[in-house]
């Protein structure tokens, strides 16, 4: 039923969780391909006056490569569970917006990802990613509690 599956990954406990409900859901289908993403910041200057340009480069590859270790994680996490087709994708930016983009451009079919819980009004001020994404996907979203 649902052929490409979209797992949005993040650095949190939670991520345990979604991948079981990911492997939950492929292991019904034959041709399943799973795209593992995870967004990182594109910038971490946020109010600072005066930042020399090395200490950005350095902070912002540093994030890339925790994006990426812990998409690598993931994905030896549904490897050694699943014989599965598995991208991983390193998206910078906001994470609805990037999320929701990537999954137009490349026709998935689901929409896999945690939520942290956040419920009331911390979840209106703060807003959420699973509820932006659950809201403005043209895909189904399965959110992971």
């Amino acid at each position: 039923m649902f052929n490409k599956v979209l797992v949005a990954i993040d650095e949190d406990e939670m991520s345990q969780k979604v991948i079981e409900a990911t492997l939950s859901i492929v292991k019904k289908s034959v041709d399943a391909h799973i795209t593992l993403v995870n967004v990182s910041k594109d910038n971490v200057a946020g109010c600072l006056m005066y930042v020399p340009k090395d200490f950005l480069e350095v902070a912002l590859k540093k994030v890339e490569q925790a994006s990426v270790e812990t998409l690598e994680k993931a994905k030896s996490n549904l490897l050694s569970s699943e014989e599965v087709s598995i991208d991983t994708v390193n998206l910078k930016g906001d994470p609805a917006q990037q999320i929701l983009e990537y999954t137009q451009a490349h026709e998935h079919d689901l929409i896999i990802i945690g939520s942290r819980g956040l419920s009331g009004m911390k979840g209106v001020m703060l807003g959420s990613v699973s509820h932006k994404v659950s809201q403005l996907s043209t895909c189904p979203v399965l959110i992971v509690h």
